[in-house]
């Protein structure tokens, strides 16, 4: 975790600072997840950065458990929620692939931005899968970098990880997304993207028995 961690902890106060790519888009998939919420669902959110979406989604839930591997990041997303007068979100340093949650005891699941930045998403997403309850969520958006002209940075990106500027992005395509969803035990409920070559963002079901 430490290296990760290391440059997602010196770019965090820049990060905290850019707008947001596509205003449009981003409020399109808060108000999409926000048709899903309940006010009585116990939520995980992992990859959570600075904790804008947490925020936004959390008068509509119970509670949120918000994770992410840089403690800088966590602490911006702590001061933004204390400002909102947001309680019911809890910051933990933690990845997924450490993060202790116990089977069937999540309502929904959200991952955004962070599934092309794992070496290991069949793993993580059979994780949630395990983590849901029966009819449970979980919403990604995932940048699909194997499906656009941005497929060089297939080739980029690696050296740049190699050389310690980077972390990790895989050039993950959309039917792989969907595959690696389905293959789970996953249903697709709503897919959406806002044009070619941007992210694929998801609600995935899980089958109640």
């Amino acid at each position: 975790m430490d290296r990760p961690a290391k440059f997602w902890d010196k770019i965090a106060e820049g990060y905290a600072k850019q707008p947001v790519a596509d205003e449009a888009a981003y409020q399109k998939k808060l108000q999409i997840t926000r048709e899903y919420l309940q006010p009585e669902m116990e939520v995980l959110e992992f990859g959570c950065g600075t904790g804008s979406t947490a925020i936004a989604h959390a008068p509509y839930v119970k509670h949120i458990r918000a994770i992410d591997i840089s403690g800088k990041m966590l602490e911006i997303a702590r001061g933004k929620a204390a400002a909102a007068n947001v309680a019911n979100i809890t910051f933990e340093r933690s990845t997924i692939e450490e993060f202790n949650v116990a089977e069937q005891s999540l309502d929904a699941v959200l991952g955004l931005s962070i599934l092309h930045l794992l070496a290991n998403k069949e793993e993580v997403i059979a994780k949630v899968f395990r983590a849901l309850k029966p009819g449970g969520l979980f919403v990604s958006s995932t940048v699909c970098l194997g499906d656009s002209m941005l497929r060089f940075l297939a080739f980029v990106v690696p050296i740049g990880k190699r050389l310690g500027l980077l972390p990790l992005v895989k050039a993950v395509t959309r039917k792989d997304l969907e595959h690696s969803l389905t293959d789970a035990g996953f249903e697709i409920d709503y897919q959406w993207q806002s044009d070619k070559g941007t992210a694929v963002f998801i609600v995935a079901r899980k089958a109640s028995p």
